[in-house]
């Protein structure tokens, strides 16, 4: 998949045929239960091709937490950011031709449908897929959400040319508030996913099967009711996981212009640059998010920290 390419203007068609300015959250994001297209285990298999459209293409994947503190960044993400994140990319070219993914996260332990992914797509489909998510708002209070679900599915699903064909990886973000999955049981990956594994599989499993063909990030929502409550302990936890990889988000309304600059960064652009190419408080918040990619120092030391 990923034929076609983002264009603004039809972004605005898009935006103003919809109505985003005066629907809630709730009406854009309609879907009452897990849509079949989205269900991981139908999915089987989603893929990045090279198209005459996109001959270089670029996997990214944004894995947005959809419990219920964080109907916020989903609904930052239908009104704006989609737009904003794919006409940066453009503009600024730290990778050419993005194949985007959406996903939509929850709980393996609390919830009915923990993993939900779109297609890889290039064009205004990924607006339409991304609002096809089901916001279940659920969760529980175990103090995490299944982001390494995303990263399994990304591991054992999918397929990007990127990788297979010039050895580069594709880029992978879960967005939440919440600490790291400790684990993922194999009954879970049967359950939503349909696969049967030998084991348990711990965080470090995951990390290591995605970690082949993904560079991996997890953006800390501050503004997260569990965020607020423990943002020093949360991010500690995150960043014994990812390293520099673990990155501060203190304002969700920047959520897409923080990921471009991520990339940006881990392509080789100083930090500098990166922060003065952004206005105002989007600089602030830009500036602190990829303070800890500067260890990275360019995109040939980008490893993950196990």
């Amino acid at each position: 998949m990923g034929g076609g390419r983002w264009s603004d203007d039809d972004w605005k068609k898009y935006a103003t045929t919809n109505s985003h300015a005066t629907k809630t959250t709730s009406q854009i994001y309609s879907a009452t239960s897990l849509v079949s297209d989205l269900d991981p285990k139908n999915a089987k298999l989603r893929e990045s091709r090279d198209s005459d459209d996109n001959p270089n293409s670029n996997a990214i994947i944004v894995g947005l937490d959809v419990t219920g503190s964080m109907g916020c960044v989903l609904d930052s993400m239908a009104r704006k950011g989609l737009n904003t994140l794919c006409t940066e990319i453009y503009k600024r070219k730290p990778v050419a031709d993005p194949h985007i993914m959406c996903m939509g996260i929850g709980d393996v332990e609390y919830d009915r449908s923990p993993l939900q992914v779109t297609q890889f797509e290039a064009d205004i489909r990924i607006a339409k897929q991304l609002e096809q998510i089901f916001l279940e708002m659920g969760g529980g209070g175990n103090g995490y959400e299944s982001y390494s679900l995303a990263w399994y599915f990304a591991a054992m699903h999918t397929s990007i040319d990127c990788f297979e064909k010039r050895g580069k990886k594709g880029y992978l973000f879960t967005i939440g508030d919440e600490g790291p999955t400790p684990m993922l049981s194999k009954a879970a990956l049967s359950q939503f996913l349909g696969d049967t594994v030998e084991r348990d599989l711990s965080l470090s499993d995951l990390l290591t099967m995605a970690s082949r063909q993904w560079e991996i990030f997890h953006l800390v929502v501050e503004e997260g009711s569990h965020a607020r409550g423990c943002k020093g302990e949360l991010f500690r936890q995150w960043a014994e996981v990812l390293g520099e990889r673990a990155i501060h988000l203190s304002d969700h309304t920047k959520m897409a212009e923080t990921i471009v600059s991520v990339i940006q960064r881990c392509e080789g652009v100083d930090h500098d640059t990166i922060v003065k190419s952004w206005d105002g408080s989007t600089a602030l918040v830009v500036n602190q998010a990829i303070q800890s990619l500067d260890k990275i120092g360019s995109k040939s030391e980008a490893v993950v920290t196990l």
